[in-house]
């Protein structure tokens, strides 16, 4: 229910375990602004709103794409021409999503230390804007992937905007790993000089440098593998298909790729609604 003009709505912590979920996400949802602010101000600190903050957010993983491309393509003998390049590209601008809302997320409650002793508000609003700032600097490289894509054979067609739905089942999915990362770092503050490891170690199992097809015989019965225990071969995968072959998934691809991110945000939403309280006296 939405406040009355002149009425001041007041956030107050719950005081141990999980919060009201009815109040909770009311408040939240009427705060939704505060996290929009939030990310546009940590977008304008990065100046990633000038010419040349936008260039480097595209040229950063590009250069990235072109280093694996070298290695998997050309130093490997394996080929593919711009088809390789492609597809590594579509897949790591996505996985770069990924990553910088695993890394935004996981300083997020620890940078924002005077503003969580000094205010009281949703603490889930941080993951959020921090995986929002990650959605917004991937935005830029689309029309680059879209370029590459027009000099390569794949073709074109309405299934394509499709791949709009593994984005944001991305998106989700990455708010929710936020959240879980930004409960570790209050408790563990190395987490995040780990997560560069640990994201690098994903990238590599993970549909980006490499397909199906590489893997032959075995390819099948790794893919089944994958769907189950890997969240980013359902993701990534269903994306590239959208995106890059315009091809349909097949439903288990769907089924995986939506349990896999509603999994990642209830289980990181209530991780770290049940631990929120903790905060302040932690940071």
């Amino acid at each position: 229910m939405r406040p009355r003009r002149g009425e001041l709505r007041v956030y107050e912590p719950h005081r141990a375990g999980l919060p009201k979920f009815g109040p909770y996400f009311s408040d939240l949802r009427h705060r939704l602004p505060f996290a929009a602010e939030f990310s546009r101000s940590g977008i304008r600190a990065a100046h990633t709103q000038t010419v040349f903050g936008q260039l480097w957010l595209v040229l950063n993983p590009l250069l990235m794409a072109l280093v694996y491309y070298l290695l998997v393509a050309i130093i490997s003998n394996s080929g593919g021409g711009v088809d390789r390049l492609a597809h590594i590209v579509c897949g790591l601008f996505v996985f770069q999503l990924v990553a910088g809302g695993l890394q935004q997320g996981a300083t997020s409650v620890t940078g924002g230390g005077r503003l969580i002793m000094n205010m009281a508000f949703p603490r889930l609003l941080m993951p959020l804007a921090a995986v929002r700032t990650a959605f917004f600097r991937f935005l830029p490289t689309v029309p680059v992937f879209l370029v590459i894509k027009a000099f390569t054979d794949e073709p074109w067609g309405w299934q394509m905007v499709l791949s709009v739905v593994f984005l944001l089942m991305l998106t989700v999915f990455s708010f929710g790993l936020a959240a879980i990362m930004a409960t570790l770092q209050v408790y563990f503050r190395d987490t995040s000089s780990f997560l560069p490891f640990f994201t690098r170690i994903w990238l590599y199992l993970s549909p980006v440098l490499w397909t199906i097809d590489d893997l032959g015989g075995h390819g099948q019965r790794f893919a089944h593998l994958m769907l189950v225990g890997n969240p980013l071969f359902s993701l990534i995968g269903g994306w590239t298909q959208l995106a890059l072959l315009n091809e349909v998934p097949e439903p288990k691809v769907w089924l995986a790729g939506a349990a896999w991110a509603l999994i990642a945000a209830v289980a990181g939403s209530l991780l770290f609604m049940s631990r929120e309280r903790e905060f302040a006296v932690r940071l």
